[in-house]
């Protein structure tokens, strides 16, 4: 039997993110029986608690509001116990996957320990974590930091997007690295035009099937709204733009309508956060286009989905996104205009069919969350 402890996602079951996600899609659709995960849940009430979920021992961690460095306290915390787990049950070669860079400053003991009882550290760095503009200076230059050290310190790197592995290969050519993808649902929705929540939901809005465009991910500047809006703004086109994503509340809204005035053009429409998923994937099917301006990170979890149900996208150009999407979209920069034109040129034709089936294809064919479990244990067990 192979103990696998990951440590770095908010736990199960997933309720946020990426990471949360890829957890709880690396459980459900787990294949062999040698290999035993033990995943680290962070909570706010009871600490070192145990409970089962798809036959995984989850623990809890309830680390103190430190602010930003409560998850390096997380992390820390759980390797921590995690060691205590083992000694106490004598697991054997355990493999360490730690989530994201954030503990890299700190590692180098808890890799000492880890190698010491003949344990392997695998740590996935996520995307560029230290550009995000959410970060103060002062902490994106720990997380830098953080990402060198933690290249040092493990057995290997891995990378869910091709780009992503290239950098690290680049940055520090002492790390040995692999590349296993992130995987998306498939699925079509299972809602139609005669749904009620479609129905709710459309008439709400005043729109209509193939009479928008789409944008849908978290709300922060380095997702490039403000050229997108900017740039929809300018286009000739009648259709809607439909922005789902957490604006409440949000000072960054503020800021985008005093820089576009999106406020005084009718087509843009914040519709706020929606949490139904075939609500969701009927969104991206029936769009017109759906616009992808994401620049920081590797495999973006909403570009996949809207390879996996939308028939154009139009994707910002950069090399993590191209990795991804290949010949199956249509590419923009942030040049002055560009978008803009792009926008007038698919609005003015036929819907590109084609270029979808060869998107969802492609989904099939690289992206499918059980041929990236079988990724993942293949290298567990080797």
């Amino acid at each position: 039997m192979k103990d696998v402890f990951i440590i770095g996602s908010r736990g199960l079951p997933a309720k946020y993110g990426g990471f949360e996600t890829f957890v709880d899609e690396l459980v459900s659709h787990q294949k062999s029986d040698e290999l035993r995960y033990h995943v680290a849940c962070l909570s706010d009430d009871g600490h070192h608690h145990h409970f089962q979920y798809k036959q995984v021992d989850c623990f809890t961690i309830n680390p103190p509001k430190l602010g930003p460095a409560r998850v390096i306290a997380y992390d820390m915390m759980a390797i921590s116990y995690a060691l205590d787990l083992i000694k106490h049950q004598n697991i054997k070669e355990p493999i360490f996957y730690i989530l994201g860079n954030t503990i890299g400053a700190f590692i180098a003991p808890f890799a000492k320990k880890i190698h010491k009882i003949g344990g392997q550290l695998l740590i996935n760095p996520d995307g560029l974590e230290w550009k995000r503009t959410k970060w103060s200076k002062p902490i994106q230059t720990y997380l830098k930091y953080s990402e060198k050290v933690m290249t040092k310190h493990a057995d290997l790197v891995i990378s869910d997007n091709e780009g992503i592995e290239t950098y690290i290969q680049q940055t520090y050519p002492w790390a040995k690295t692999t590349f296993i993808a992130y995987g998306t649902d498939l699925l079509p929705t299972q809602f139609t035009r005669e749904s009620s929540q479609v129905g709710d939901f459309f008439s709400k809005w005043q729109l209509e099937e193939k009479g928008y465009y789409l944008i849908i991910g978290r709300f922060v500047p380095e997702n490039n709204y403000e050229t997108a809006i900017r740039e929809f703004i300018t286009s000739g086109t009648k259709r809607d733009l439909v922005i789902v994503c957490n604006h409440e509340g949000s000072s960054y809204f503020e800021d985008l309508r005093q820089e576009t005035g999106f406020d005084k053009d009718k087509r843009i429409k914040f519709v706020g956060t929606v949490y139904d998923k075939n609500l969701l994937k009927y969104l991206r099917k029936e769009t017109r286009a759906y616009i992808h301006g994401h620049e920081v990170g590797g495999t973006n979890p909403s570009l996949l989905e809207a390879l996996a149900q939308t028939n154009e996208n139009l994707v910002l150009g950069v090399d993590f996104n191209r990795k991804v999407a290949l010949d199956t979209v249509h590419y923009w920069s942030k040049e002055s205009g560009n978008l803009a034109s792009l926008i007038d040129q698919v609005d003015q034709k036929d819907e590109g069919i084609e270029m979808g089936l060869s998107a969802k294809r492609h989904m099939q064919t690289h992206y499918t969350w059980e041929g990236i479990v079988q990724q993942y244990e293949d290298l567990f067990l080797k």
